[in-house]
């Protein structure tokens, strides 16, 4: 029931072996899944490449979802492969540090519309494309974060624009749920990635995060893929449309 056998999906989001998707990547390799694995650009492609080979990735691809048509041509990469696609994660955020560490109040225009359209809207695009592959159902998956349900101090501008990711899944769940495609968001407590370096006084949060979460520890990499790998397995066919916290329980305090 929970074998990845067969299965080929999408991953989004690896830069290093610190970052959720690559935990993600190793999890679905593991339950048996073929992978195509994206880069963000030349730069990343070095750091990116291996791991992708460490995880049998058959396609590594490039992706920047602000170069016009690389979105596009990644799936048409994956349909000339495989002909399906049955599940892909979309793992990437981004925000201008300028509008990140000021107030939510106080950002800018361009810098709120772009942190949308790489870290929410680039989930719908990739919904819409991934739909006529997945002929025989499948999974969409993307990353959340705690900040987007309470006030978490120094996310900013990211908790307005995780909110809007989570009900976009919400939205697109409903929508794509008729021909079998399930649809989540993940919210992990905080981990030492590359994205949440810029996040000020990171280090104090996960600390505090530790301290109060009931199971008084954080998660890792590997705690998301394994709740990753069991969302688009057969076991979890029953659900869709949440937002599913793997936090240590840190959600359920006060």
């Amino acid at each position: 029931m929970f074998s990845l056998k067969g299965k080929r999906g999408l991953v989004v989001g690896v830069a290093n072996d610190h970052s959720i998707a690559y935990g993600c990547a190793k999890a679905f390799h593991q339950g048996g899944a073929d992978l195509a694995i994206t880069y963000l650009n030349a730069k990343s492609e070095g750091y990116v490449r291996p791991l992708a080979e460490n995880v049998g990735a058959s396609l590594i691809l490039p992706l920047d979802v602000e170069i016009p048509g690389q979105l596009e041509a990644v799936f048409e990469a994956i349909q000339q492969k495989w002909g399906r696609l049955d599940f892909l994660v979309h793992s990437i955020a981004f925000a201008p540090k300028e509008d990140l560490h000021g107030r939510v109040t106080d950002c800018s225009r361009e810098g709120f519309s772009r942190a949308m359209d790489i870290s929410c809207h680039s989930f719908m695009r990739m919904a819409k494309l991934a739909e006529p592959l997945m002929t025989e159902g499948g999974t969409l998956l993307t990353m959340s974060y705690h900040g987007a349900d309470e006030v978490v101090a120094n996310y900013g501008m990211m908790g307005p624009v995780k909110a809007a990711l989570q009900a976009s899944t919400r939205y697109i769940a409903s929508e794509l749920g008729p021909k079998g495609i399930r649809v989540h968001a993940i919210s992990p407590g905080p981990l030492a990635t590359r994205a949440a370096s810029g996040i000020k006084d990171f280090d104090s949060l996960m600390q505090s995060s530790a301290a109060r979460a009931p199971l008084h520890k954080l998660v890792d990499i590997d705690d998301v893929g394994a709740l990753c790998a069991y969302l688009v397995s057969d076991g979890a066919r029953s659900l869709t449309g949440g937002t599913i916290h793997v936090d240590g329980g840190y959600n359920i305090i006060d």
